[in-house]
């Protein structure tokens, strides 16, 4: 997946600014309905939960049709990492596909931070768009 070095992820998340947002990383995987991981600002990745949005203030950024045009899809922008806002529900969501019961994060906002941050929880990771193989360690 490419990135940055240990050292300089390390570094990136030590300066993240606090406050009341989270930090998200789009994790798509067809036909699973989970939405990716969020964490908390300055906190190493391996401590972010994959999760379920709900979307009854806000709609999540590739809320789009799954059949649409390359770049215009459902999952267009997975592995992009996002500022977000919003909070734990503290109830858990089903996914049917993955057959997981998931933290429920309500979203009331986002934007994008970067849209190509590399590995995720280590320089190693492999993506593959159709079955899990990202999971903190």
């Amino acid at each position: 997946m490419g990135g940055p070095t240990v050292e300089q992820r390390r570094a990136d998340i030590a300066s993240e600014q606090g406050g009341d947002s989270f930090v998200g990383r789009r994790y798509h995987v067809e036909k699973t309905r989970f939405w990716g991981y969020v964490r908390r600002p300055r906190q190493s990745w391996d401590k972010a939960k994959l999760v379920m949005i709900k979307e009854d203030k806000k709609r999540q950024p590739d809320r789009l049709s799954e059949n649409g045009p390359d770049g215009q899809r459902y999952g267009f922008d997975n592995n992009y990492e996002y500022r977000l806002k919003g909070y734990f529900t503290g109830s858990d969501s089903y996914d049917p596909n993955s057959n997981q019961f998931l933290p429920t994060f309500m979203l009331t906002g986002y934007e994008v931070v970067n849209r190509n941050p590399g590995w995720l929880f280590r320089p190693d990771d492999r993506y593959d768009p159709y079955r899990i193989t990202l999971y903190p360690r």
